[in-house]
């Protein structure tokens, strides 16, 4: 999930029969692209936000914020965020919402999507550990026992919907393989990762 912004513009997404162009521009968007490094500390934080959004009241869509760099490149327009002017603002301890409605208004929230697509299971809202029971937990069972048919490293567990001590261990393993910290909470990170590799062993047993 996580990644940094390329550099190169693409066109031809609406030829293609798609309803938006990808154009890798710091004022519209950025784009992964493979075998290019990326940063941890930048993956890290991909993984913990990829599901909020910006918006305002009464306004269900997702704001287009757009940006520019503010040094090498100005702002087209009043309005737009700049990087370098985000980063003196943090400096002076301004936190993430303050960056963002001191450029965009006091009208702008932060909201977390409801549902994700291509994702079996959405986030529980709070970490999973020891005494946790009901369905999530349930699923979280389900999706590490798939998950060990291809990775054997990894120990099958009862799917009873209680967090004990044996799913802790496995989520402990789970994080070791997949180079998460291995504290046996399933935290945002952890339920998103097991979800991402559930989803790519899915696929790959559909295939064969």
């Amino acid at each position: 999930m996580g990644s940094n912004p390329g550099s190169a513009v693409i066109t031809g997404y609406r030829n293609k029969g798609y309803d938006f162009t990808i154009t890798s521009s710091t004022a519209y968007d950025h784009k992964w692209i493979y075998g290019r490094n990326i940063f941890d500390s930048i993956s890290k934080i991909v993984d913990e936000l990829f599901e909020n959004y910006l918006s305002r009241p009464n306004v269900r869509q997702p704001i287009l914020t757009q940006y520019c760099d503010g040094r090498q490149v100005q702002c087209r327009d009043r309005g737009w965020m700049t990087q370098w002017g985000s980063k003196s603002l943090g400096d002076q301890g301004y936190s993430a919402i303050e960056i963002l409605r001191y450029f965009y208004g006091n009208d702008m929230y932060i909201n977390v999507a409801e549902e994700i697509s291509g994702i079996p299971a959405s986030w529980p809202g709070y970490d999973l550990d020891i005494g946790a029971r009901g369905s999530k937990v349930r699923q979280l069972q389900e999706q590490l026992n798939r998950i060990a048919d291809n990775y054997p490293a990894l120990p099958k567990i009862a799917a009873d919907g209680i967090y004990g001590n044996r799913t802790k261990n496995a989520v402990r393993d789970f994080q070791g393989v997949f180079g998460l910290p291995q504290t046996g909470i399933t935290d945002y990170r952890t339920w998103y990762k097991i979800q991402e590799i559930y989803v790519a062993v899915s696929r790959i047993a559909e295939l064969n």
